[in-house]
């Protein structure tokens, strides 16, 4: 899909791929934005994917938590967090935006992703919830059962961020099984994953996609508060 970019103070650009995008490749593109994006040669972009089945390890990521080595392939991600599946039917959302315009708040940007997914999830009538000591967004199901459908890690480089947040639309959670995913053992902590699909919400990537954007500019926009 061609690119979308909007207009006036803090422009981003939005791009949506419609194959899968691999994992090198997405990185190397998004180092590439955020240097032109510090030297003023390119707007700010918000980038919706997929990607091709994989974990990535994030910087606090233990060997321990990688179960099962062999399952799919792993890339070190310079984002923060730790193991996690990335694969078809979960929206990536990849946010490069200059903090500058933010107050230089790290943060501020990751409860602006929170707030986000929850926006997003609550156009589909799903109650996305943070949680103290567990990073991403959570559902609660009526049994008490508490499962994560968002993860979110981020990168800044020279008030630049880049990573993002994936949401899980109706991946092949069974992925999950191969990792801890984010440190949180399902079988400690009887917390696990799920999807839109999951909760039986039949949602398309593109009703999805509507969603991101719809709620977007009412985190990200510029007299937007942050709740920390």
């Amino acid at each position: 899909m061609a690119p979308e970019i909007g207009s006036g103070p803090g422009t981003v650009e939005w791009r949506i791929s419609d194959s899968p995008v691999p994992y090198e490749a997405a990185v190397a593109e998004m180092e590439r934005r955020i240097a032109a994006i510090r030297d003023g040669s390119a707007p700010e972009l918000g980038w919706l994917l997929e990607h091709p089945p994989l974990y990535t390890a994030g910087t606090s990521a233990r060997v321990e938590d990688l179960l099962d080595p062999n399952r799919l392939p792993v890339y070190r991600s310079g984002r923060g967090g730790q193991y996690t599946y990335h694969g078809p039917g979960q929206r990536i959302a990849y946010v490069m935006l200059d903090l500058n315009r933010f107050g230089r708040d790290v943060r501020c940007h990751v409860w602006r992703l929170e707030e986000w997914m929850i926006a997003a999830l609550a156009r589909f009538n799903v109650r996305g919830e943070r949680r103290d000591g567990r990073i991403g967004i959570w559902v609660s199901a009526p049994d008490g059962r508490e499962d994560k459908i968002a993860a979110i890690g981020v990168r800044v480089r020279r008030w630049v961020s880049y990573h993002g947040v994936a949401l899980n639309v109706d991946p092949d959670l069974d992925n999950f099984r191969g990792i801890v995913p984010c440190g949180i053992a399902p079988a400690a902590t009887g917390h696990g994953v799920t999807s839109l699909a999951k909760l039986g919400i039949t949602a398309s990537m593109a009703d999805v996609d509507i969603a991101l954007r719809a709620t977007f500019d009412d985190v990200f926009g510029a007299a937007a508060t942050c709740a920390t």
